[in-house]
């Protein structure tokens, strides 16, 4: 995610925090909209310092909300919702944060704030702002826009396991298909909903393909990528066994399916293996490999770089790969 907004001029980045990049931004907010690998773009409203782990820290945090202007951000009358989250142990929980400091956001714009404590789900339209706490440093955010920014307008089709955007887009940009000419093929041999190819549309004019073994999948995909004005391919094959000719392949993106969610299929589902020794198979010389891997890096292939995510509770990583 800061790679993506150092290169692409949107910004000069600050920091790194915990799920968090903190940045200037240099450019418009429809611009900043645009960014792919944040979950959410957030105005810093203040950063509070000396945020302890005691219950001391609740009114530190009351006070900072206080003195900051919530009418910047927020019409007269406008409700608003809190959602808070801290890293290590505590005297306090998040909803202690939330109450704290959604009272005190509400009052100076005679709004309502809606507490998410009890199990409560605020309404729609209400505001959404941020407390999040690392060390003993705070920040108070808002969002910068009405719904967060991994919840992709085109993901009208979905199915079990599907990728999330900001994944797929960090793969897509990890395989550097912005590089690539419209010649060139980009092949998803497990495309499911089709997220990751969609995701790598917004970066290149590569030719796009995306083969599954389930027609639900092939059926989401194609009304995914409808709505996002794809131009994308897509056709029912079998991962152990693709439609495509030797060594014609520029860049790879696979999520294999690896069990949890997804079971393999097909000629897979005896020999996992099939999938990499394909994938060999089809790619060109001098060609990638991003993929998302739970069990190390697959035979035959050694990894350019690896980047550790978390996802469903799990913990692979996306590996860039070539030809060993």
């Amino acid at each position: 995610m800061a790679a993506e907004i150092q290169g692409s001029g949107l910004g000069v980045v600050r920091g790194l925090r915990h799920r968090e990049v903190w940045f200037d931004a240099r450019a418009s907010l429809p611009e900043l909209l645009r960014l792919r690998t944040a979950d959410d773009v957030l105005l810093a409203a203040a950063v509070v310092d000396g945020v302890g782990h005691g219950r001391s820290a609740l009114r530190r945090l009351a006070s900072a909300a206080r003195a900051l202007d919530a009418g910047r951000f927020m019409r007269p009358g406008d409700g608003l919702e809190v959602s808070a989250s801290f890293v290590g142990r505590r005297n306090y929980t998040r909803f202690d944060i939330e109450d704290a400091v959604g009272a005190e956001l509400a009052r100076p714009v005679r709004g309502a704030y809606h507490s998410r404590a009890g199990g409560r789900r605020p309404p729609a339209g209400a505001r959404s702002w941020r407390v999040t706490i690392e060390g003993d440093r705070a920040l108070i955010a808002v969002r910068a826009t009405g719904r967060p920014l991994h919840r992709r307008a085109y993901k009208t089709s979905s199915i079990r396991g599907t990728l999330h955007p900001p994944v797929a887009a960090a793969m897509a940009g990890l395989a550097r298909t912005a590089g690539l000419g419209a010649g060139e093929l980009v092949l998803d041999p497990c495309c499911g909903a089709g997220t990751t190819l969609i995701e790598a549309r917004t970066l290149t004019r590569a030719r796009l393909l995306g083969v599954d073994h389930d027609p639900a999948a092939i059926l989401a995909a194609r009304a995914n990528s409808g709505a996002a004005s794809g131009g994308i391919g897509w056709g029912l094959a079998d991962g152990g066994r693709l439609p495509v000719r030797d060594g014609s392949v520029a860049r790879v993106l696979v999520n294999p399916p690896w069990g949890r969610q997804v079971p393999p299929r097909g000629l897979l589902a005896a020999d996992g293996g099939r999938l990499w020794r394909e994938v060999r198979r089809v790619l060109a010389p001098g060609g990638l490999a991003v993929a998302l891997v739970h069990d190390g890096i697959p035979d035959g292939f050694e990894p350019e770089s690896t980047h550790p995510v978390s996802l469903s509770g799990l913990h692979p990583v996306i590996a860039v790969l070539k030809h060993s």
